[in-house]
């Protein structure tokens, strides 16, 4: 439809913006006069990134629901009220014919400027198990979709996840040419190509537990002809370096140790066996690449990690362990024969294959096209 104005509303973290950039970038590419503006906060990564990719951002009142009585829940009210209000003066600013929530802080007073408005709002759900903010929304939206199956939301449409370009480019490499997007991969990274690749990664922020067990079998993985790509998180190295001190140097030589990767799709693209938590964007990503994986949930929070692997753990894909029972002897155990079995590493990837959504921005491009047609409808009849 011409003239389509989106405005979508999330941000925090990259679990919100990156599905959020996903689908602008999906909506300008089929609708060529589509006009979007992003709601979010100030603090989030959102306020880097979305003007980054060309985009407007209006930033929202960050208003966190106080958990205690304190003199905050006096506060509260009109904290609310302002954001509410902040959010209503955007909508209205761009004409928006259609809103977006991705969850979060900004989500919410989104939701209810939309709702006073008249316009429709369409609800993505990255976890298994969703927030209150999209709980809120989905009981009055026109469209909901959802990354995963059984997520518990009214009306649902599996939708899958938006995959940012760099990795729907890396899904379309693969198809036509995998040890070519591989030998790319690794020699980008300085990694041998024709080693056994295996990708630890805690996410921006590290994991305790996968930058403590790990290091304590790289002699092994080494031994057994694979190379570590070990991404420990920012200002997380240190215990990592320390732990390979006394190492060889072979085995120093095939456990390289980064904090960050921004080129994270190098390293997927040579990856043959990632050890990581299983937050929604990495399912969503590795389980979309083909690419069997041993999650390990973060052990606080509701749950919802461990919910997000479940479809790929189910089909074979992947292997769940709790993060308290990740130990060098589990590892030794289990994951170093699954190093050694190419057959088997395979067949895991075609599973995690098997569930992957690989278009989930065109999916929910679609219900946002919908959603916005059938209010435009409404309106002329």
């Amino acid at each position: 439809m011409a003239d389509l104005s989106v405005v979508l509303a999330g941000g925090g973290t990259a679990g919100h913006v990156n599905p959020l950039l996903a689908t602008a970038a999906e909506l300008c590419r089929t609708e060529r006069d589509t006009r979007v503006l992003v709601l979010g906060t100030a603090e989030g990564l959102e306020a880097d990134l979305v003007p980054a990719a060309g985009l407007g951002l209006t930033v929202i009142p960050k208003v966190p629901l106080p958990r205690r009585p304190s003199t905050e829940w006096l506060a509260f009210p009109g904290r609310w009220r302002a954001a509410v209000r902040t959010a209503a003066d955007a909508l209205d600013a761009a004409d928006a014919d259609v809103v977006v929530g991705f969850g979060g802080y900004v989500a919410t007073p989104a939701y209810m400027a939309a709702r006073r408005r008249g316009v429709p709002i369409v609800v993505h759900e990255q976890n298994a198990r969703p927030g209150l903010a999209n709980r809120v929304g989905a009981r009055f939206a026109a469209a909901v979709g959802v990354t995963f199956p059984d997520t518990p939301l009214p009306g649902a449409t599996l939708v899958g996840l938006p995959l940012r370009p760099a990795i729907a480019d890396l899904v379309a490499a693969r198809a036509t040419d995998a040890p070519g997007a591989a030998r790319h991969g690794a020699r980008s990274l300085g990694l041998d190509p024709d080693r056994t690749t295996v990708l630890v990664t805690g996410g921006s922020l590290g994991a305790l537990r996968l930058n403590t067990a790990v290091p304590q079998v790289a002699a092994q993985f080494v031994a057994s002809g694979a190379q570590v790509l070990h991404l420990t998180g920012r200002g997380k190295s240190a215990g990592v370096t320390e732990a390979l001190a006394d190492a060889g140097d072979d085995v120093r030589a095939h456990y390289h140790v980064r904090e960050y990767l921004s080129e994270m799709e190098d390293a997927l693209a040579c990856t043959d066996l990632v050890i990581a938590r299983s937050g929604a964007g990495t399912v969503s990503e590795l389980s979309a690449l083909g690419i069997p994986a041993v999650y390990v949930p973060l052990p606080v929070g509701n749950g919802e990690q461990r919910l997000n692997a479940a479809a790929t753990v189910a089909a074979g894909g992947g292997i769940l362990i709790p993060d308290a029972d990740l130990t060098a002897q589990w590892l030794t155990e289990r994951v170093l024969p699954l190093v050694a079995d190419a057959e088997r590493l395979t067949e895991m990837g075609r599973r995690a294959a098997s569930v992957g959504v690989r278009d989930g921005a065109t999916r929910l491009a679609d219900l946002v096209r919908g959603a916005a047609r059938r209010d435009a409808r409404g309106s002329a009849a």
